[in-house]
C-alpha cells in the first residue's frame, strides 16, 4: 500500500484526539449535573462490618475445642516456635565473637575481603549502638521466616515458571498478600496463632513470599529454550533437565529471589512487634510510644545496616561464577575467620560489653527539637499549598461524584490504556468496594495514593535518568536508596509529625521515601538495558544529549518505565496503613482501628480487602499497558 493511501483517510476522518476529548466533556458534564448524588457514604456500622466482627467472635469462642486449632494450627505454632527457639539458641550461644566471626567467613566466600570487611563492621555496629539481644532476636526471625518463604516460595515458583496454568492461578493470591496491609492480617493471625514469635514469623512470612515465588518464576521461565531442547534431544528426563539445565542457568536470578525475600522479612520486623515478636521492632514501637526519635533512630539504623550486609553478600554470590570454585586461599582465610571467633567465646562476653556502646539518644532528639523549630515554617507552607492547591480540590472530585460515574470513568481509561480485559478488572474492583461499603474512604484514599504516585514518579524519573547516565552518582545514590528502602518508616515518622502534624502530608511523605527507591532502580535498569548499539547509532546520526533520551533511551525503556510506575502503585498502597497513623484517614484509619478496637475488627478487615481491590484495580491498569504495543510500533496495513 502507497504512503498516500495510508495517510489519506488520517487528512479527511476526525483528528486522533478529537474522541477522547468528546469523552471527557461528556463526563465533566455528567459530574456537574449529577454531582453530590450517588455517594455512597461511609457507615462505621454496615450490616457487613459487623457480621465479620461476629464470626471473629464466635471463632474466638470456639478456638480451644475445635479440631482445626487443637490439631492443625496449634502444631505449626509450635514448629515455628521451635524452629525459632533453635535459630535463638544457637545464635547465643555463639555470642558476639563467634556471630562475627561466622558472619566475617560466609561473607569472605560470598565476595571476598571487602564484603568480609562489611560484615564484622555491621555486626560489631549491633553492639556498638546498643542493640546487641534485639538485633540475635531479629536475625533469628527473620532467619526462620526467610528458611521457611524460601522452603515454600522456591519450589511453587519453579512450577509457576515450568507451567503458565500455574503462574495465572497462582498470580491473585500473591497480590493479596503482598497488596493487604498488614495490619488487617495481624489480628487474624493473633486470634489464631496466640501472639509471640510464632505469629510474628508467620506474618513476615505472608509478606515475603510473594517475591520469593515470582523471581523464582521469572528465573525458570526465562531459561534459554534452546538449551532444554538440547538436554531433551540427548535424552534427558524431565527431572534432569530442571535439575541439570534449568536451575543452574536460573541461578543468578533465584539468588535475586533470596535477597528480596531477605529485604522483605526485614521491612516487616516493625509490623510484627505490635503481635510481640521479638526483635529491633520493640525498640522502634517503645521510642514511639515515648515519642523520641533517638530511641528509635538506632534500631532503625540497626535494621538498615543489617540489610546492606545481606544485600551485599546475596548479590556477591549471584555475580559470582557458578562454575568456579573457591580458591584455596580463600577457604583457608574464612576457616581462619571462623575459627577465631568460635576461639573467643569462652575467652570474651558472650554479650557486648555495655562499655563498648555509644548512645545518641539526647543529641538526636536535639536535633528533631531544632530541625522542628527552625523548619516549620517553609514545612507548613508546602504541606498548605499542596492541600489547596491539589489534595482538596482531588478529594472533593472523587468523593462528590457519583459512584456509577467514577466506575465508568476508570472503566474508559482503562480500557483505553490497556484493553478491554484489564478495564473488565477494574470495574469488577470498584463494583465490589461499592458493595463492600466502603466507597467514600476508598475514594478518600485514592486521593493520597495518586498525589503520592505523581511525585514519587517524578523523582523516581529524575533520580533514575540521573544515575544511568552517570555510574559515580549511581554509587553515591545506592546507599541512600537502601537506607529509605529498609529504614522502618516508624523512625521517620515522628520527624515527619513534627514538621508536618497529623495531616495526609505527613502519609505522602513517608509514602514517597518508602516508593521512590524501586522507581530509582527500575528506571535506572530500564535506560542502562537500552543496546549499545542504538546509542552509539542515535549519537552518530547528531542526537544531542536531550534528544538522546527522550527520543531513544526513553521509549525503549518503556516497559521497565511502566513495570516502575506498576511498583510506585504498590508501595504507595503498602504505606496507607502507616498513613492512617499520622492523620491520613479513610482506608488506612479503618485498618489501624480494627486491629486496635475489637469491636470495629470487621471495619478494619473489610478496609484491608478494599486496599487490596483498589491495588488490583491500579496493577491490572499498569500491566496491561505494559504489554499493550507502543503507538509508535504500531504499523499500517
Amino acid at each position: 500500500m502507497s504512503s498516500a493511501a495510508v495517510t489519506t483517510p488520517a487528512r479527511l476522518g476526525w483528528p486522533r484526539w478529537a474522541a477522547p476529548v468528546g469523552v471527557a466533556v461528556a463526563f465533566v458534564a455528567a459530574y456537574l449535573l449529577f454531582r453530590g448524588t450517588g455517594t455512597l457514604p461511609h457507615d462505621k456500622e454496615a450490616p457487613q462490618f459487623l457480621a465479620v466482627t461476629e464470626l471473629r467472635e464466635w471463632i474466638d469462642d470456639h478456638r480451644n475445642d475445635n479440631p482445626l486449632f487443637l490439631y492443625f494450627l496449634n502444631y505449626i505454632r509450635l514448629f515455628v516456635g521451635g524452629l525459632y527457639e533453635a535459630f535463638e539458641t544457637a545464635l547465643y550461644a555463639l555470642g558476639w565473637p563467634g556471630v562475627t566471626g561466622v558472619m566475617g567467613a560466609l561473607a569472605w566466600l560470598a565476595g571476598g575481603w571487602r564484603i568480609a570487611l562489611l560484615a564484622v563492621g555491621g555486626v560489631s555496629a549491633f553492639g556498638v549502638l546498643g542493640l546487641w539481644e534485639s538485633s540475635v532476636d531479629t536475625l533469628a526471625l527473620v532467619g526462620v521466616a526467610v528458611l521457611l518463604s524460601l522452603a515454600i516460595g522456591v519450589p511453587v515458583g519453579v512450577w509457576a515458571g515450568l507451567s503458565s496454568r500455574v503462574r495465572r492461578a497462582i498470580t491473585p493470591v500473591l497480590d493479596v498478600m503482598q497488596i493487604m496491609p498488614t495490619f488487617a492480617y495481624l489480628a487474624p493471625l493473633a486470634l489464631f496463632f496466640h501472639i509471640g514469635a510464632p505469629a510474628g514469623a508467620i506474618a513476615t512470612m505472608i509478606y515475603s513470599i510473594p517475591p520469593a515465588i515470582r523471581i523464582t518464576a521469572l528465573a525458570v521461565s526465562q531459561v534459554s529454550p534452546t538449551a532444554v531442547e538440547a538436554s531433551a534431544s540427548l535424552g534427558a528426563t524431565r527431572w534432569q533437565t530442571l535439575f541439570k539445565v534449568r536451575l543452574p542457568l536460573a541461578r543468578p536470578t533465584m539468588a535475586l529471589a533470596i535477597n528480596q525475600t531477605i529485604m522483605m522479612a526485614l521491612s516487616m520486623v516493625v509490623i510484627a512487634s505490635l503481635i510481640s515478636a521479638p526483635g529491633l521492632g520493640g525498640d522502634i514501637i517503645r521510642g514511639l510510644s515515648r515519642a523520641q526519635v533517638g530511641i528509635m533512630l538506632p534500631a532503625g539504623v540497626a535494621i538498615v545496616i543489617m540489610a546492606v550486609v545481606l544485600d551485599r553478600m546475596m548479590m556477591a554470590v549471584a555475580r559470582r561464577d557458578p562454575h568456579a570454585r573457591p580458591r584455596r586461599l580463600d577457604l583457608l582465610t574464612a576457616g581462619a575467620l571462623a575459627a577465631a571467633g568460635l576461639a573467643l567465646i569462652p575467652v570474651l562476653p558472650k554479650v557486648w560489653p555495655e562499655s563498648l556502646t555509644v548512645s545518641l539518644v539526647a543529641e538526636v532528639n536535639d536535633a528533631v527539637r531544632w530541625a522542628e523549630d527552625n523548619w516549620f515554617t517553609v514545612t507548613a507552607w508546602i504541606k498548605d499549598t499542596t492541600s489547596h492547591l491539589l489534595l482538596n480540590p482531588l478529594e472533593s472530585l472523587l468523593t462528590s461524584a457519583p459512584w456509577w460515574l467514577v466506575a465508568l470513568a476508570v472503566l474508559a481509561v482503562a480500557w483505553r490504556v490497556s484493553g478491554p480485559r484489564p478495564a473488565l478488572t477494574a470495574l469488577a474492583c470498584l463494583l465490589a468496594i461499592a458493595l463492600l461499603g466502603v466507597w467514600e474512604h476508598t475514594m478518600q484514599t485514592m486521593t493520597t495514593v495518586a498525589v503520592a504516585v505523581l511525585v514519587t514518579l517524578a523523582v523516581g524519573l529524575l533520580l533514575g535518568v540521573a544515575a544511568a547516565r552517570s555510574p559515580r552518582y549511581s554509587a553515591l545514590q545506592r546507599p541512600l536508596l537502601d537506607a529509605a528502602q529498609t529504614m522502618p518508616a516508624f523512625v521517620y515518622l515522628l520527624p515527619a509529625l513534627a514538621l508536618f502534624e497529623t495531616t495526609r502530608f505527613t502519609a505522602i511523605f513517608a509514602s514517597i521515601i518508602y516508593a521512590v527507591p524501586p522507581v530509582v532502580r527500575l528506571v535506572e535498569d530500564g535506560i542502562r538495558a537500552v543496546p549499545a548499539t542504538v546509542v552509539e547509532a542515535a549519537v552518530s546520526a547528531g542526537s544531542t544529549p536531550g534528544q538522546l533520551l527522550w527520543k531513544v533511551q526513553l521509549p525503549m525503556a518503556r516497559r521497565a518505565i511502566l513495570l516502575a510506575v506498576n511498583q510506585g502503585i504498590v508501595m504507595t498502597l503498602a504505606m496507607v496503613v502507616v498513613g492512617g497513623l499520622v492523620g491520613a484517614g479513610a482506608l488506612g484509619y479503618d485498618v489501624v482501628a480494627g486491629f486496635s478496637q475489637r469491636t470495629d475488627f470487621g471495619m478494619g478487615f473489610v478496609a484491608g480487602v478494599a486496599t487490596v481491590l483498589l491495588g488490583v484495580m491500579l496493577d491490572r491498569i499498569t500491566q496491561g499497558a505494559d504489554r499493550r504495543p507502543s503507538p509508535r510500533k504500531r504499523k499500517f496495513t
